[in-house]
């Protein structure tokens, strides 16, 4: 079976499995609150769900954030896919999505402890450390 990406459009397709690693990871394993995880940006984002042998591995979202800019979040890899770079190939099919959107630039905000992945894969800081719930992080951008 190997690897799948399959992107599902937040106004009609069923996101429950890219939802179940979002609250997995981001409210099991992190602490965020699920009403605070799920939000109003779902309905129309582009999401992506990262299949490895079926089994549903990673996920994030695209939506727009400007003409010219796209954001990328809620990027999220379930414990055992991590350290085997399925973040790097997740990060760069949001990219390939973002311009094939037409999109100029990519933008996302970081947890801070996440800050160095994103550097090695081309974004720089571009904004000041800032609280996102419980966790601190920064805005980052690059050029596509």
């Amino acid at each position: 079976m190997g690897e799948n990406i399959e992107w599902l459009d937040g106004k009609t397709d069923d996101l429950e499995k890219a939802f179940a690693i979002r609250i997995e990871v981001f409210c099991d394993e992190q602490g965020y609150a699920p009403s605070m995880e799920l939000d109003n940006q779902d309905a129309s984002s582009w999401h992506l769900l990262y299949c490895m042998n079926g089994i549903p591995a990673a996920t994030g979202r695209v939506y727009w954030k400007d003409g010219r800019t796209i954001g990328l979040g809620r990027i999220a890899v379930r414990q055992p896919w991590r350290g085997k770079g399925l973040g790097r190939k997740v990060l760069s099919a949001m990219e390939e999505k973002a311009r094939a959107l037409g999109a100029q630039s990519a933008e996302l905000d970081a947890q801070c402890r996440a800050i160095g992945f994103y550097e090695k894969c081309g974004y720089i800081v571009c904004g000041e450390e800032h609280m996102d719930g419980h966790v601190p992080h920064k805005l980052m951008r690059k050029n596509l």
